[in-house]
């Protein structure tokens, strides 16, 4: 298993593994709420684009995927952190998904791991990150993995039925 950073050659990939993810989603219990709109087509290109979508691989397969920003998606500003940092001196992990297939293998533990490892070399001093508050498979990863819950905020964030967001950090310096 590895991490790593999309490019173009993997744009459709990394796509259509999140079209898989959604469709379980819809079929299943969403406990992350995700849709056509979120993750959306254009919202993958532009990570791919900007060098923040990843990809999890094991014989030559996405089996999970993750975008890792310097940029919150939402009025972090408002989260009870434990350290007052700004944007550039945290790593966000967004829309961290893993293949049905792989469900409770270790390929979430792996992925979070290496996303505190990635932030770890590039000298961030804290890994961010938000949840929606009934995503209890994400809590149980993220809290399993070393991250602490500092609250539940409005991110002010244009998703209408989703107004409020747990919010959980890991600091790594």
């Amino acid at each position: 298993m590895k991490l790593i950073q999309c490019n173009e050659s993997h744009l459709q990939g990394v796509t259509d593994f999140y079209h898989k993810v959604i469709a379980f989603l819809e079929t299943h219990i969403n406990y992350p709420l995700w849709s056509s709109e979120h993750p959306s087509d254009e919202s993958i290109e532009e990570a791919v684009r900007r060098g923040e979508q990843y990809v999890c691989m094991e014989d030559g397969e996405i089996i999970g995927a993750v975008l890792l920003s310097e940029y919150p998606d939402g009025d972090y500003d408002a989260g009870n952190w434990s350290r007052d940092l700004r944007e550039g001196e945290y790593l966000s992990v967004h829309v961290l998904a893993v293949s049905s297939d792989c469900y409770q293998s270790g390929v979430g533990s792996f992925m979070v791991g290496e996303c505190i490892a990635i932030a770890r070399s590039r000298g961030y001093k804290a890994v961010r990150l938000d949840i929606v508050p009934t995503n209890t498979p994400a809590e149980r990863l993220y809290k399993k993995n070393g991250f602490v819950y500092v609250g539940t905020v409005d991110l002010n964030r244009p998703t209408a039925p989703i107004p409020l967001f747990d919010l959980y950090e890991i600091n790594i310096d």
